[in-house]
């Protein structure tokens, strides 16, 4: 593959912007292309607000943020900027794989292996050698006995014999895997992302979700993954194991699992589809002009939930400059209110729908200060156990190619995302 070729070089950055690790796969290019990065990171008031992709004179910059590391690579014009960014989080996603942590410290001491398998992933074409489980028989992740013995012996990491994987008929899966238990196991994650404005309507929804497989059978099993509502998924994109035409064909997806963890679609469903919005806030939060005093009254309550609970609920707001201190009392749960930074946080907990949680008292504002122009935004996060929010549900899972019986499970989560209620 051409276009892979056009990532020059990849430099991991810290959170103190200095350089740590450079990777060039065609010739060196100067450190001093970094300086527009510094420039763009210097400008954004958060690390997450660094646009992801930044003009240069001769090329583009294009970076994640991950695990308080920027991950920043230098291309040419030609090359799509999601291809990139894709690549950028399966690099990112393979280390936390191989050092169990992606954390600079993990990528300095595993240095060697991290060049190996940087080489390994770009220069093989793309998505062959981004699979864990091929990648981990190319090159085997380190161990601490591994590491003493080689540099005694002054060994490298890369494997002896040519991965059986790449010499399967299926280039995500390798040949011969053996389990004692085989089992299959899907989780249907998705994250809601909304806005509501202060009379409780939607603004925006959208929910962004995945399905993450973990399958582990043995010899070269072949599945098929049925929705009762396939309908939903409009906006689909697959990992290539999963054969397109069927999905188009009959709404059902047939695939050859790759061996291990990997992640079988994501989707998009945006509000067109009318998004469920799982929890509502009811708000009083009043200023007076000339007043010392401000009230400050919230409570949560659950919504479109189909009886599950919503939990690990976490409310967060930033009151204006003029409040000095909040006095309030929760039903439930216990609050922080920061003097400095105005930052409110309520850590809820679960919602009882019999007895709704609530935060309720007043704020002292500074003397004189007039009214606030606008009132604070409220931030939610929480998480549903067993359920997916745009309704989505899994039909069957049936298995073919193999005669034993496997243990299948499929589970589902809907957590916030950025979910913000206007006041």
């Amino acid at each position: 593959p051409t276009a892979v070729k056009m990532i020059h070089s990849l430099f991991l950055v810290n959170a103190t912007g200095d350089i740590f690790l450079e990777k060039h796969w065609k010739s060196a290019v100067s450190r001093s292309v970094c300086d527009y990065f510094f420039e763009a990171q210097e400008r954004a008031t958060e690390p997450e607000n660094v646009p992801p992709v930044i003009p240069t004179p001769h090329h583009y910059l294009i970076s994640v943020f991950r695990h308080r590391i920027f991950f920043v690579a230098v291309i040419q014009s030609e090359v799509p900027p999601l291809f990139v960014i894709e690549f950028l989080h399966r690099v990112v996603d393979t280390f936390q794989d191989y050092f169990g942590v992606c954390t600079e410290a993990a990528i300095k001491d595993n240095v060697v292996v991290v060049y190996e398998l940087l080489e390994e992933m770009l220069d093989n074409g793309f998505p062959l050698a981004t699979e864990s489980n091929i990648l981990k028989e190319l090159i085997k992740p380190p161990t601490i006995l591994r590491t003493v013995v080689n540099t005694i012996t002054g060994s490298t990491n890369v494997g002896e014999q040519l991965p059986t994987g790449q010499l399967s008929v299926v280039p995500w899966r390798r040949t011969g895997v053996k389990y004692t238990n085989n089992e299959a196991y899907f989780d249907v994650v998705e994250e809601i992302d909304a806005i509501i404005d202060k009379s409780g309507s939607t603004v925006t929804a959208e929910i962004q979700g995945v399905i993450d497989a973990c399958v582990k059978l043995t010899g070269m099993p072949d599945l098929t993954l049925s929705f009762m509502n396939p309908r939903l998924l409009d906006d689909v994109s697959f990992h290539p194991c999963v054969r397109f035409k069927r999905w188009e064909a009959e709404r059902i997806l047939s695939f050859i699992p790759p061996d291990g963890n990997f992640r079988l679609l994501s989707y998009h469903v945006s509000s067109q589809n009318l998004v469920a919005i799982p929890v509502y806030v009811k708000h009083n939060i009043t200023f007076r002009e000339g007043s010392s005093q401000g009230r400050f009254d919230l409570t949560l309550g659950p919504k479109q939930t189909m009886g599950k609970v919503v939990e690990s609920v976490l409310v967060s707001s930033r009151l204006p400059r003029v409040v000095l201190n909040a006095n309030l009392s929760p039903s439930q749960g216990t609050y922080t209110f920061d003097p400095v930074t105005k930052l409110l946080t309520w850590d809820v907990g679960k919602i009882n729908p019999q007895k709704l949680p609530s935060l309720k008292g007043s704020m002292s504002l500074q003397a004189g200060a007039s009214k606030p122009d606008e009132n604070p935004t409220i931030n939610i996060q929480f998480k549903i156990p067993q359920m997916a929010v745009s309704g989505l549900k899994v039909n069957r899972l049936d298995m073919y190619g193999e005669k034993y019986k496997p243990f299948k499970g499929i589970k589902y989560m809907t957590m916030a995302g950025k979910f913000q209620v206007r006041t």
